[in-house]
C-alpha cells in the first residue's frame, strides 16, 4: 500500500493508527493474561496493512501472529518478522517445504494433509497443529475421523518429520457469548484433547478462543488466543457491546475529499436508476470513492458520513468510483474533508455504522477495502 505524502492533497485515504493497534494487543493479553496470544493478521490485516500491524503486534507483546494462507505467512517471514507464526489454511499441492524450511506451524485437518506435510520436510521436522471440527463443520476432523487423523499424525512423529505442536478449533457463535453453542464446542474440544492424550500423546499449545472468545468467554482460553477483529479495535459483538466498553480503539479512520459540489433543484434524481430524488433544492457533494474501492453498493441510499462535524448521508446508488452525499443547505466546496468512519470519538460514523446501512458486519466494510485507497500509518514508533 501507498502511503501520501501530503494528507490535504489525495484523493482519498485509509488512516491507520498503529498506536491503536498497541492498545489493542495489550488490552487482549490483559483479558488472557494465562494464556499466549496470536494477533490474526489475514487478509492484508483486515485491510489495516499486514506488516505494519504485525510489527506494531509484536512490539505490545504479540506471541505469535496469525496468517490464513500461506502467501500471507511466507510474505511475513520475508519481511522480517523472526517469531512464531501459524498458518491454517492450505490446498493439495501448495508449497508446503517453503512453509517449513522457514518455521512456520502448519494445520492438519486430515490425514492426507499430514501426508503432504511429511514429504515436504528436509532437515528440520515440521510443526502441526491438529484441528478437531467442534460444530462449526468448517475446517478439522470430525469426532468419528479424530482418531484416524491422530494415528497418521502419530506415524510420523515416530519418524521424526512433524512434531505435534498444537490442537486447535475454531468458535462459531462466540460473537453471543451466552448462546449454548460455545458451551458445546468447549466441551467437544476438552473431549477432542482427552482422545489425543489417550494416544500418549502431548497436545502442545490448546487453542479456541476468537475475538469473541477472547474478550467474554474465559473458558475458551486454554494456552493460547487468537483474536483477530478485536486487534484493530472493531468490537465483535456490534453495537451490542461497542469498542469503548471493551477498552478497544478502533485504528482505521476513511477519509476522502469532495471531487465536486454543486446545487441542484428539487426533483432531480441522483446515480443509477435515480433511486433517490432531491425533495428539495440540494448542496450534493461527489465523493470519488465506491464499490471499486470497497464501499458496499448495498449501502447506497443510507450510508452516513461527516461533512464538517455534521452526519451526512449518502443518496442514491453508489458507483463504482464515486457516490454523491446529500449536503442539504449546507456549505461547502471541492477539496472539502468527508469522513466516511473512523473511531466515532469525534463523532463521525463508525464500520458499525456502515455495517449496518450494508446489512453486515464491521469484518468485511474494513477489509474489502481495495488497493486503490492508500494507507497512511500514524502513531507509528
Amino acid at each position: 500500500m501507498s502511503e501520501p505524502g501530503d494528507p490535504s492533497k489525495v484523493r482519498a485515504e485509509a488512516v491507520v493508527d498503529l498506536g491503536a493497534i498497541r492498545h489493542n494487543v495489550a488490552a487482549l493479553r490483559a483479558r488472557a493474561a494465562t494464556a499466549q496470544l496470536m494477533t490474526v493478521v489475514k487478509a492484508d490485516a483486515y485491510g489495516h496493512g499486514m506488516i505494519p500491524v504485525a510489527r506494531a503486534a509484536r512490539e505490545a507483546g504479540a506471541d505469535w501472529i496469525g496468517a490464513a494462507v500461506l502467501d500471507e505467512a511466507l510474505a511475513l517471514r520475508e519481511a522480517g518478522d523472526t517469531g512464531p507464526i501459524f498458518c491454517w489454511l492450505t490446498t493439495p499441492g501448495e508449497p508446503l517445504e517453503q512453509a517449513i524450511a522457514a518455521g512456520i506451524d502448519l494445520s492438519a485437518s486430515a490425514p492426507w494433509e499430514i501426508d503432504e506435510i511429511a514429504a515436504g520436510v528436509d532437515d528440520r521436522p515440521a510443526r502441526v497443529h491438529l484441528k478437531i471440527d467442534t460444530g462449526m463443520s468448517r475446517g478439522g476432523a470430525v469426532p468419528e475421523d479424530w482418531p484416524d487423523l491422530i494415528r497418521a499424525a502419530l506415524a510420523e512423529v515416530r519418524t521424526g518429520r512433524i512434531e505435534i505442536a498444537g490442537v486447535w478449533s475454531h468458535l462459531a457463535s462466540s460473537d453471543e457469548p451466552k448462546s449454548p453453542v460455545n458451551e458445546y464446542q468447549v466441551a467437544a474440544f476438552t473431549s477432542a484433547v482427552d482422545v489425543v492424550e489417550s494416544f500418549g500423546i502431548d497436545p502442545g499449545l490448546r487453542h479456541l478462543a476468537n475475538s469473541g472468545g477472547t474478550l467474554a468467554l474465559p473458558e475458551t482460553h486454554f494456552d493460547l488466543v487468537r483474536p483477530g477483529i478485536a486487534t484493530y479495535g472493531l468490537s465483535p459483538f456490534g453495537h451490542e457491546i461497542p469498542s469503548e466498553e471493551l477498552g478497544l480503539r478502533p485504528a482505521m479512520t476513511l477519509r476522502a475529499r469532495f471531487a465536486m459540489v454543486k446545487r441542484v433543484p428539487a426533483g432531480v434524481g441522483v446515480s443509477y436508476g435515480l433511486t433517490w430524488t432531491a425533495p428539495k433544492p440540494s448542496t450534493l457533494g461527489l465523493v470519488p470513492l465506491g464499490y471499486g474501492d470497497g464501499l458496499p453498493r448495498h449501502a447506497s441510499n443510507g450510508a452516513p458520513v461527516q461533512v464538517a462535524g455534521e452526519r451526512r448521508t449518502i443518496v442514491g446508488r453508489i458507483c463504482m468510483d464515486q457516490c454523491v452525499v446529500n449536503l442539504e443547505d449546507d456549505q461547502a466546496a471541492a477539496g472539502d474533508e468527508v469522513v466516511l468512519f473512523g473511531p466515532g470519538v469525534d463523532g463521525e460514523p463508525t464500520a458499525d455504522d456502515w455495517a449496518d446501512a450494508a446489512g453486515t458486519i464491521s469484518y468485511e466494510i474494513v477489509t474489502r477495502l481495495g488497493a486503490r485507497v492508500p494507507r497512511r500509518y500514524v502513531g507509528g514508533r
